[in-house]
Order: structure tokens, then C-alpha cells, then sequence
């Protein structure tokens, strides 16, 4: 029987493809629905951000922004917009972007990387 490593070490990115992998066909289901639902993976990923940045502090808060910087560029925000965001580093503008995304303000751009791989 072999042990693969967890599905989260592997994925590194989506255009991996899984026929290169030894994935159980549920492996692959697994896989393909959290891709399909991504969107909404980092729309509540960001909106949990926002509360975790008002109570963290040091290095943990640092690491925070960092990956709210790393889901904006995922979801094809502005760039001016995500460089506003990390310049100021306010929890209290992070939130208003995410606002502006649930109400349909800002809108999302697909990647540059997604948009090649549909092109």
C-alpha cells in the first residue's frame, strides 16, 4: 500500500496535472471541487482575515498580511488597490475591500496564469 503525502503538501498550484499523480479517483474529486470552489475558499479566507488582523499582533500579524496580500493577487484585484491595502496595513481598509467584493463594488479579475490556461 503506498502512503502518499497529504493533498495540501502537493497541490502547490492548479495546473498540475493529476494524471502525474498516484490520486484514488475520490483523491482527485476532492481535489477538483476545492479548485471549482476557490473563489469562495478566498472570499471567506479574507473576511476571516480581517477579524484576525484586528486581534493579532507581532509576528503573527505579519504573517496575516502576508497572506491577505497573497489572496487580493489570487483573485485579480487591482494592483493599486493591494499595494493601498499592504502600504497602510489597516485592518479597517481591508475590510472595506471586503465589502466592496460581497456587494459587488470591486470586481475580481482571473489571473493571468488562469487566463493562459483558457487562451
Amino acid at each position: 500500500m503506498r502512503i502518499s503525502k497529504p493533498a495540501n503538501l502537493c497541490i502547490q498550484n492548479p495546473l498540475i496535472d493529476m494524471s502525474n499523480r498516484n490520486y484514488s479517483p475520490h483523491q482527485q474529486k476532492v481535489i477538483k471541487r476545492y479548485y471549482d470552489n476557490r473563489d469562495a475558499i478566498d472570499d471567506q479566507r479574507l473576511s476571516e482575515l480581517v477579524t484576525n488582523l484586528y486581534l493579532a499582533s507581532g509576528k503573527k500579524q505579519e504573517k496575516m498580511w502576508d497572506t491577505a496580500e497573497q489572496i487580493m493577487n489570487r483573485m485579480g484585484l487591482p494592483d493599486s488597490r493591494i499595494q493601498h491595502v499592504m502600504d497602510v496595513r489597516d485592518p479597517a481598509v481591508l475590510a472595506k475591500i471586503v465589502e466592496d467584493l460581497l456587494s459587488g463594488k470591486l470586481q475580481k479579475k482571473k489571473p493571468k496564469s488562469a487566463q493562459k490556461e483558457k487562451g
